[in-house]
């Protein structure tokens, strides 16, 4: 598998209303730190992200976490 595009070397805090949301897993996202499609042509595939209540996440933009789509302070090392 390709490496990922390092689109932040921080989180993107955010609330999260209820939904389904496309988490990017390629970084090339111009709509970080969610799918906008620019993976297409690649072996990257968004990742489903179900929220079932109103929440403040901490999502990963740098592409390296092992908890993804969640930040796990993975950029600290990069």
């Amino acid at each position: 598998m390709s490496e990922p595009t390092i689109a932040a070397k921080e989180p993107k805090v955010m609330e999260l209303e209820p939904g389904t949301y496309y988490y990017c897993t390629c970084g090339k996202s111009a709509d970080q730190p969610f799918c906008d499609g620019s993976h297409q042509g690649t072996d990257f595939t968004p990742q489903v992200l179900e929220i079932s209540e109103r929440q403040t996440v901490a999502l990963c933009q740098c592409k390296h976490s092992k908890n993804q789509p969640f930040c796990d302070g993975s950029h600290a090392e990069l």
